[in-house]
């Protein structure tokens, strides 16, 4: 490493904040009815998305998938909204958002999202059908309740190449709108590529300086953000630990760091608002990543299920639920 690569790791440990508190360490507990309820909405809709559909980006596929968001979101009970626009290239894509409006705080928001699109050839299973379910069951598990601040589900376009982090980014297109309306994000968190999970050694990889002192291990759930989402990532992982059976990290690090800022989360940072990402750390993890072996078969649902069923009491607390 030149000494240029040293400083940076060097500053990423000095400015990165590792979450206190300890990450859940035992065997895990057989899966509740709810849990196992749970696992079947998400198989069935990564199902719907990755196989029915297949691949999902503007050369085909992403049209379907919008519909099929869109009657899976209206048969919950919600109405429905879409926010269309254009890509650099001409292409017309749609955001697709439900809301629940809340009470006396009604104008600090929290959104809950993930992108809907996969990679170009591949059918995109864990990235990220697994996401785009998980909005779909978590705005189904809060539909009716009382909540004080208002939540947006939103299933964003486009997050992956060749889109990825340009003007034509669905949630880029989001978070600048709800900028320019004035609207109070409080928080913002992106769903991405949330359902593999391995217990074998070395089964995790990260980059330096990660690797010195985090598992080698790929059976947690990550929650991460920038050094400016640090407050949101410690109330997010503290909320998970404290209800949830299983093993999770936490970290705030500096926005350039590879991996930080590789979803949906990036955009909200880009309008100044706080933002992060549960994940299971994607291509750190995944043996698929962007392959045409991310397939529906490769998803640990009951897993994936008990990490959303923590992700639902985050969200929970974020908005005041009743």
């Amino acid at each position: 490493m030149g000494a240029g690569g040293a400083l940076a790791v060097a500053y990423v440990w000095v400015t990165m904040v590792r979450m206190p508190g300890s990450s859940y360490a035992g065997p895990l507990s057989p899966s509740t009815d709810h849990e196992r309820a749970l696992a079947g909405e998400l198989r069935n809709d990564v199902r719907l998305l990755a196989g029915d559909i297949g691949e999902r980006n503007t050369i085909r596929g992403l049209g379907k998938a919008a519909d099929a968001l869109e009657r899976e979101l209206g048969q919950a009970g919600y109405d429905v909204q879409r926010q269309t626009y254009d890509t650099r290239d001409g292409a017309t894509c749609d955001n697709v958002e439900v809301e629940i409006a809340g009470g006396t705080q009604r104008d600090e928001i929290v959104v809950v999202g993930a992108h809907y699109d996969s990679v170009a050839a591949t059918s995109g299973a864990d990235d990220n059908a697994s996401g785009a379910a998980a909005v779909v069951a978590l705005a189904r598990a809060f539909f009716g309740t009382k909540i004080e601040r208002t939540l947006r589900f939103v299933e964003f376009a486009n997050e992956e190449p060749p889109y990825f982090q340009t003007e034509s980014m669905g949630s880029l297109v989001y978070a600048r709108r709800s900028k320019a309306h004035g609207e109070k994000i409080v928080a913002m968190i992106s769903l991405e590529t949330i359902g593999y999970f391995s217990s074998a050694s070395n089964s995790q990889k990260y980059p330096p300086p990660f690797d010195l002192f985090y598992p080698s291990t790929g059976d947690f759930i990550a929650i991460v953000g920038d050094t400016a989402s640090r407050d949101l990532v410690r109330q997010s992982i503290d909320t998970f630990r404290r209800t949830t059976e299983f093993p999770s990290q936490g970290t705030a690090a500096p926005a350039w760091v590879p991996g930080i800022g590789w979803s949906d989360h990036w955009s909200f940072w880009q309008a100044g608002y706080p933002a992060i990402m549960v994940t299971d750390t994607a291509p750190y993890r995944l043996p698929s990543y962007h392959s045409s072996g991310d397939t529906p078969e490769a998803i640990d649902y009951e897993r994936m299920a008990r990490v959303i069923a923590g992700v639902e009491r985050v969200v929970g607390e974020l908005v005041g639920r009743r």
